[in-house]
């Protein structure tokens, strides 16, 4: 079977379980910017030398994966989206996240105002997927605005995933001393 199936030729595209929308719908734009996010994820990872940042940084990889399979699934369909043995964002994903960011705020990081992207390639790639994680959370949350979302917990993952990469960034600087 080819990667071309051209399904997508007239403009639109499958979300689960075969529904068809526009490849501009909300949702479309929703999962769409998490899948960059992860892209610019997975860049910082493919950079980081520290095994700290390459797991959790990989297991973060898998939150997404998760968090964009509920997406790219139609409202009307999470039910049998759950029964059908797929995971949804919960609180317990975000509770992760909160602990790497004490973890990291115990270290010591210093950061004084606001810091200026560019001062490594690795925190470079870190800011970068901190503002994709921003566009990502706009995306969910016009979604969430438009009745199509009904997991807010999806913009809480997203909010503290922004703060964390912006942590990890000065995290870098900071151990690099730059």
């Amino acid at each position: 079977m080819s990667i071309a199936t051209r399904t997508g030729d007239a403009g639109t595209t499958g979300l689960m379980y075969n529904r068809r929308v526009s490849k501009c719908h909300p949702r479309v734009e929703a999962y769409g910017s998490v899948d960059e996010l992860n892209a610019a994820i997975g860049t910082a990872r493919a950079h980081a030398t520290e095994p700290f940042l390459q797991d959790n940084l990989l297991a973060i990889q898998g939150d997404l994966v998760v968090l964009m399979g509920e997406l790219a699934t139609g409202v009307d369909d999470l039910e049998r989206y759950v029964r059908d043995g797929y995971h949804r964002v919960t609180p317990e994903l975000t509770a992760r996240l909160d602990g790497l960011v004490a973890t990291i705020e115990a270290q010591k990081v210093s950061f004084k105002g606001w810091a200026t992207p560019g001062a490594s390639v690795l925190s470079a790639a870190f800011d970068v997927a901190r503002t994709t994680a921003r566009r990502a959370e706009r995306r969910v949350v016009a979604l969430h605005e438009a009745g199509q979302l009904d997991n807010a917990e999806i913009i809480v993952f997203l909010n503290r995933l922004s703060d964390l990469l912006w942590l990890f960034a000065r995290w870098v600087e900071t151990r690099s001393a730059v």
